[in-house]
């Protein structure tokens, strides 16, 4: 239980450090690095070798990790992990000062599909990127902020003025989803004040400033929970959990597989993955083709190796929900600390079918590792993810599972910390096959 529970201890912290995306890749190649990965300049030519490490970035919000083994077989194909870095949220428009009854408030816009109701009347923070200027146009700075010592909040209106908020009330996204950051005063000058406070705190010329990618996020740490501690709530476990188990999973891996072991995380599932840096375009199959071409091998043998490759796409389940339990499939549902749910639908919503399934159970035979399924109520739709969008683009069988959550989509989730830990040791026994 002890190793259980510190690895979710070390997953939250992870998360907790990772206030946007670009913090996630930032902390994702630092522990990459500490590892032994080699960085790779996607705008140079790869020199890679056998028995080796490395890892590149794209747009600083999607990051890949491959290992290449001692002896390669091409027959044997790649193996893939593949996870998202983003997760719903709230994103600060340009010119964004509003200036109404006293109080200064950032105009913002909502990323994905967050729960809004739970960012309401928290302790909220600033986190993203700053674009500088450099020698080279095409090449501005980057700069990782957090403003975590600026304390932001989205105020509700009290229930005198809404009675009927507990029966159930649309928000306003426009209007209502405006984090209070100031109060004004004679002294206070709000044009541009968010891009001042910024100046000043980072030391930054602010006629350097050229634009920003900033993002809302909930201060409060992740932490274990219940009587026993065998469960945790976090935010952002959808989906930077399958972020850290995969990270993990590649790093404890030892490799002696004869196959080329890829980690990837992608950007923009939130929104539909059809971004240049998304699962829904050719960024993976670009690189694996990069990483072919670079051990010697040509166009045929790296489609030979597609041929006999497997994706592991890894997102967050559900877990049925104790007060929704008619929202739920009537055989198939998954509960907390009962195993990583694979996840099926056959109108491939889902990747999975029963091909891959037995692939992933074959994978885990005789481990300590627990799998259940899940399949949504067919009355509901259910969420999509990453899995027939990357293996469309690549031609390959995969399978579609995570670790089940409660809240999914809300500022806190929930989920079983044995759960995280069985993710984690699939990843780690599928890169070693």
């Amino acid at each position: 239980m002890e190793k259980v529970k510190q690895f979710a201890l070390d997953m939250m912290k992870f998360i907790d450090e990772s206030p946007s995306v670009y913090h996630v890749v930032e902390n994702a190649k630092a522990l990459l690095e500490k590892n032994g990965f080699k960085e790779l300049d996607m705008c140079s030519k790869w020199n890679i070798e056998l028995g080796k490490k490395y890892y590149v970035k794209k747009t600083n919000s999607t990051i890949l990790a491959f290992t290449t083994p001692n002896k390669l077989d091409v027959k044997k194909g790649i193996k893939i992990f593949a996870s998202h870095t983003d997760s719903p949220s709230i994103r600060i428009k340009p010119k964004s000062e509003v200036v109404t009854n006293n109080m200064l408030r950032l105009n913002t816009e909502v990323y994905g599909g967050p729960i809004l109701s739970t960012w309401f009347d928290r302790p909220l923070s600033i986190a993203g990127r700053l674009l500088t200027r450099s020698q080279d146009a095409f090449k501005p700075k980057v700069s990782y902020i957090n403003l975590s010592d600026i304390v932001v909040v989205i105020p509700n209106l009290a229930i005198h003025q809404n009675r009927d908020v507990n029966n159930g009330h649309k928000i306003d996204k426009q209007k209502e989803l405006l984090p209070i950051i100031s109060l004004v005063n004679d002294t206070l000058e709000a044009d541009n004040y968010l891009l001042k406070t910024i100046s000043k705190k980072l030391n930054v010329d602010i006629e350097d400033i050229l634009d920003f990618d900033l993002m809302l996020y909930p201060l409060d740490k992740g932490r274990l929970m219940g009587v026993n501690e065998d469960m945790l709530t976090s935010t952002k476990l959808d989906n930077l959990l399958s972020v850290y188990t995969g990270l993990m999973g590649i790093i404890e891996s030892n490799n002696d597989s004869e196959k080329i072991n890829v980690f990837v995380g992608f950007d923009n599932e939130e929104i539909g993955s059809s971004t240049k840096q998304g699962a829904d375009s050719n960024y993976l199959a670009h690189i694996l083709e990069r990483i072919v071409y670079s051990l010697g091998y040509k166009r045929l043998d790296y489609l030979e190796m597609l041929a006999s490759s497997f994706m592991l796409s890894a997102d967050s389940g559900h877990v049925a929900h104790p007060s929704f339990m008619e929202k739920f499939d009537i055989t198939n549902q998954c509960t907390m600390n009962n195993g990583v749910s694979i996840k099926l639908s056959v109108n491939q919503r889902y990747t999975s079918d029963g091909y891959s399934m037995a692939v992933l159970k074959e994978i885990v035979r005789d481990k300590d590792i627990k799998l259940q399924v899940f399949v949504n109520n067919s009355n509901e739709i259910g969420g999509t993810t990453i899995g027939p969008l990357s293996a469309s683009h690549l031609d390959i069988e995969a399978v579609d599972l995570g670790v089940p959550i409660l809240s999914m989509h809300s500022i806190r989730e929930m989920c079983g910390t044995y759960d995280v830990f069985y993710l984690k040791e699939i990843a780690k026994e599928y890169f070693n096959r």
